[in-house]
């Protein structure tokens, strides 16, 4: 009872990061790493972690918080059709060598190059969401051994950065002029795929932090894990409902420029 007293604040934000990450889930399609990631880098600091230990614990609890609610996205996509399984096993084998490759890094580096590549990652991304264009960029999908290449770098960069398959695995497939509600069941898929090998590669593996933040085991805070992600998988379907009444297209953009700010600072703290 002492604890919940002492970290209620920390309690707080996490709920609300849950939250949050769900509904945004669900209204606009996006991934809730790219929302948990931040979050949790900035709210470890303000509990006296440093910003190195902050940012390798955030990308490990996030990745664990993937792995229930990609299961529980896998569901509902398979039901409607939209996996794309013959596509998923000729990428699936590539993600899960750059997920090994990527989480091993995590382990060996210092947490200001995880904050640095997050931060272009998103930044990029918020920038794809406010100016990406109707036509794709290429007409199809490139070879097995492009397709090969494609699944290694989404494994990888996803995987250091604590995101699941949504944000690097989407505008990726739709570049290649794949149909968009498929891009995004695959997506969900390639989620697990990532999110699975990677949390428990950095919770078996990883050491913690001297000034890692109460409930850490590996990299992984299992407080965050457990308030976290009851509350995304909950407030997922109020996103989506959300999304029927609401101008998404519009709110996309709004969590775009909080993206690049969001991106922009903690490159900022990275160089200054």
């Amino acid at each position: 009872m002492s604890f919940l007293v002492e970290n209620s604040g920390m309690l707080i934000a996490m709920i609300g990061t849950g939250v949050i990450a769900g509904i945004l889930a669900g209204l606009l399609g996006v991934g809730g790493g790219i929302v948990i990631v931040p979050v949790l880098y900035f709210l470890f600091q303000g509990l006296g972690v440093s910003a190195d230990s902050a940012m390798l614990i955030a990308t490990a609890t996030s990745l664990a918080t993937i792995v229930p609610t990609s299961i529980s996205s896998i569901r509902s996509h398979h039901a409607k059709g939209n996996v794309d399984v013959v596509l998923l096993k000729q990428l699936g084998p590539f993600v899960f060598v750059g997920v090994l490759v990527g989480s091993y890094l995590v382990t060996q580096v210092k947490g200001q190059w995880l904050t640095l590549l997050f931060g272009v990652i998103a930044t990029l991304s918020a920038l794809n969401m406010l100016f990406s264009r109707k036509e794709a960029l290429f007409s199809g999908l490139p070879g097995t051994m492009g397709r090969g290449v494609m699944g290694y770098f989404i494994g990888f960069f996803s995987s250091m950065v604590g995101i699941g398959g949504g944000t690097l695995t989407v505008p990726t497939l739709t570049f290649c002029n794949y149909p968009a509600h498929k891009a995004v069941g695959t997506a969900a898929a390639v989620g697990l795929i990532i999110s699975l090998p990677a949390a428990l590669t950095l919770l078996g593996f990883g050491n913690s932090p001297s000034d890692a933040p109460f409930g850490t085991l590996g990299l992984v805070n299992l407080i965050g894990f457990f308030f976290i992600v009851p509350l995304t998988v909950l407030f997922a379907p109020v996103g989506a409902g959300l999304a029927n009444r609401l101008d998404a297209s519009k709110l996309k953009k709004v969590f775009a420029i909080v993206l690049i700010i969001t991106g922009l600072r903690m490159l900022y703290q990275v160089f200054f």
